[in-house]
């Protein structure tokens, strides 16, 4: 199913979102809780499934479903079409302060991998779907690693980085990275996991027992400030009050 073309703007510094410009009968599909704020003609409806596939059956459909489960997603996502005149939009924000990245997938061999937390939004034609590391080491080691997303397609796709986002290119090359600061990676570029040196470094050397290792030609993506990482520096600094019942700063954070 080719993608619709839709008109986009990324709005905002620390915490921005991307507004999405539709003609009549465009759609655009976003993860549950997504959408900010959406204009006069715009109609949404949550779906079992991207509708990259209109034929797919029900079978097809709830094996999708069961796939978004497994990799802790919700089951659902939701289609935001314009059913109006004129053009229209429908605004979606990030979860956590971050950078929002455009992909335009027909660019980058019509698929991009990326983290399972990491898809914000894309045009109506863009395949979702589960993608498992071949080394099951991966699974138990690389924290967020081991399920992640593969999205296709010729259309844009808008995924979230925590804090600032770094693109780089490896050429026939090797980088070695904290697992949970990967966001996206083109399927030419292999991935592993790695004990992070000897048993000194990786019991006190505060870089985690393993790092992840992309090589190959292909390009990466990065955040500097994974989720996973701010509540952990978040957290030490919450909930001791005296009498146990004050509300922490991280949850603080959360409720915000």
């Amino acid at each position: 199913m080719k993608s619709h073309e839709i008109d986009y703007e990324i709005k905002g510094h620390d915490i921005q979102f991307v507004e999405i410009e539709l003609d009549p009968q465009e759609t655009v599909i976003a993860e549950a809780g997504a959408m900010l704020y959406m204009k006069e003609g715009i109609e949404f409806e949550a779906k079992m499934g991207d509708g990259s596939e209109p034929d797919k059956g029900m079978f097809g459909k709830l094996f999708s479903a069961a796939s978004r489960a497994i990799s802790g997603e919700s089951i659902f996502l939701t289609h935001f079409t314009h059913r109006g005149v004129g053009k229209s939009q429908v605004a979606f924000s990030a979860p956590y302060p971050g950078t929002i990245v455009p992909l335009q997938l027909s660019e980058l061999g019509h698929s991009i991998i990326v983290q399972r937390d990491a898809f914000l939004c894309a045009a109506l034609g863009t395949k979702i779907s589960m993608q498992f590391h071949k080394k099951i080491g991966s699974g138990f080691f690389g924290g967020e690693g081991f399920i992640l997303q593969k999205l296709e397609g010729d259309g844009k796709a808008f995924i979230h980085a925590g804090g600032t986002v770094i693109e780089k290119e490896l050429n026939n090359e090797t980088i070695r990275i904290d697992t949970g600061c990967i966001v996206a990676f083109q399927p030419s570029i292999n991935y592993s996991i790695e004990r992070a040196g000897g048993l000194k470094s990786m019991v006190f050397g505060g870089e985690g027992m393993f790092l992840a290792t992309l090589s190959g030609t292909g390009k990466i993506w990065l955040q500097s400030m994974p989720i996973g990482k701010l509540i952990q520096k978040l957290a030490p600094m919450g909930g001791n009050s005296r009498k146990g019942g004050g509300t922490s700063i991280l949850n603080t954070f959360l409720e915000d």
